[in-house]
């Protein structure tokens, strides 16, 4: 179940009034189109201009009766036209109200995500500028490497960001398609014009061919964009619960005022949101893969996409958008502790200089393989004994004898990893 909370706007696109108002805009710009090329008579036009409408209520009663829901929309909007209904909806088939009608509540959808988005990327990047040079410590394998800037965390966050604002505009874009052509696309009772027109007035594109539906590797494309989203979410949030550990404790999420972490242990504060973020991310994938399952359909149609679209349509937009909220609000409070990062750094006593250290034996005329051996030698004894590789270094003689004590000293300059971090930025547009 998706938590409940307040997002009036991405809820109101999933009502079934507002599916129903979509429908009634698609039928509205094929009557204009219709009307425009001669075929539907001014007064009937104008009758179902003025006068068409529906009431939600009064479809579910009908439904019960039909079993089929856009035919008892029809009925109910006939209801309010009069005679003039008989224009509504001709030559057309269901699925050209359906399909087309969708791609509105996607568009509409998808605006709102891509304004999270937004949000987002100018979160992390006011992040990434006030951290550009707060040291910290680098890991791969989850194990010290060397020591980097914690504000190319957040820049590696924006630049994906960036990414994904693009990879769905383009999403959104290729939904963006309408269809008026009938009951197995080929346009058999309606002259595509009315497809050009209507698709115009709904500032939609009209599809270069179909069947009887919109072909859905479009709706597969976004909401794979959508899953993708989520795992950079899960990414920011993996981070989160790694730096929360109490052995790490580099950053935490606000513990707000009478917040409790434990029902046992009153001492606890946890990464809730970042695990959240991670279970939730998880439904995104699942549901993106059902989208890909809804490719391949029988013949010109069938409605086994039809039930599933039902499900991950809304679900997955309404996740992402409230994913994104919580996203933007943990970050925006995000609480680090620099402090801890430079100890961190410190707690294995200089080794993470190492490869410096190996660089500037080679650069001296030392062969790879023997600066290796040196630096190795001195890091293990370093890791048993405790003591700080500096000092270790300034009493080896073979290397002391390479290197100018002033120039190994340099070597173990936690500045020196912030030298090029200016130029990253710069090609992140940060």
């Amino acid at each position: 179940m998706i938590p409940r909370y307040s997002l009036p706007e991405m809820e109101r696109v999933w009502t079934q009034e507002n599916r129903y108002e979509c429908w009634l805009e698609v039928e509205l710009a094929a009557a204009r189109a219709m009307h425009e090329l001669g075929i539907i008579p001014s007064s009937d036009y104008h009758t179902i201009a003025e006068k068409a409408d529906f009431n939600v209520e009064r479809i579910e009663e009908i439904e019960a009766v039909t079993r089929h829901d856009v035919i008892a929309f029809l009925t109910n909007v006939a209801e309010y036209v009069g005679p003039s209904s008989r224009w509504i909806h001709y030559g057309m088939t269901s699925s050209d109200v359906l399909d087309t009608a969708t791609a509105l509540q996607m568009k509409q959808a998808g605006e709102l995500v891509l304004t999270q988005m937004h949000r987002l990327a100018e979160t992390l990047r006011l992040k990434a500028r006030e951290h550009k040079h707060t040291l910290c410590m680098g890991r791969s394998h989850g194990i010290h490497a060397e020591p980097t800037s914690f504000g190319l965390k957040y820049a590696l966050w924006y630049d994906e960001t960036i990414r994904n604002i693009a990879r769905l505009e383009d999403a959104v874009k290729g939904i963006s398609v309408g269809q008026f052509s009938g009951a197995v696309g080929n346009y058999a009772h309606l002259d595509p014009k009315v497809e050009e027109l209507a698709c115009r007035y709904l500032d939609l594109e009209p599809v270069n061919v179909s069947t009887q539906v919109i072909q859905r590797d479009r709706h597969a494309q976004f909401l794979h964009v959508i899953a993708l989203i989520g795992t950079l979410l899960e990414k920011i949030a993996l981070e989160i619960r790694h730096l929360q550990r109490t052995e790490v404790l580099e950053a935490e999420e606000n513990f707000g005022k009478g917040q409790k972490g434990s029902s046992a242990m009153p001492h606890k504060r946890n990464p809730i949101t970042s695990e959240q973020l991670c279970g939730l991310a998880r439904i995104l994938r699942a549901n993106a893969h059902a989208a890909m399952e809804n490719n391949a359909l029988w013949h010109e149609r069938d409605i086994s996409h039809s039930s599933v679209e039902r499900i991950i349509l809304p679900d997955s937009c309404i996740l992402i958008h409230y994913m994104l909220e919580r996203s933007i609000n943990m970050m925006d409070n995000l609480i680090l502790y620099p402090e801890h990062m430079l100890a961190n750094i410190e707690i294995t006593n200089g080794l993470v200089f190492s490869q410096a250290l190996l660089l500037k034996l080679t650069n001296h005329g030392l062969s790879r393989e023997e600066a290796y051996t040196l630096v190795q030698e001195n890091a293990m004894a370093c890791w048993s004994s405790g003591k700080p590789l500096l000092d270790m270094v300034l009493q080896d003689s073979r290397i002391t004898a390479k290197i100018p004590k002033a120039e190994i000293i340099d070597i173990f300059d936690l500045n020196s990893y912030l030298r090029n971090v200016d130029y990253i930025y710069k090609r992140c547009g940060i």
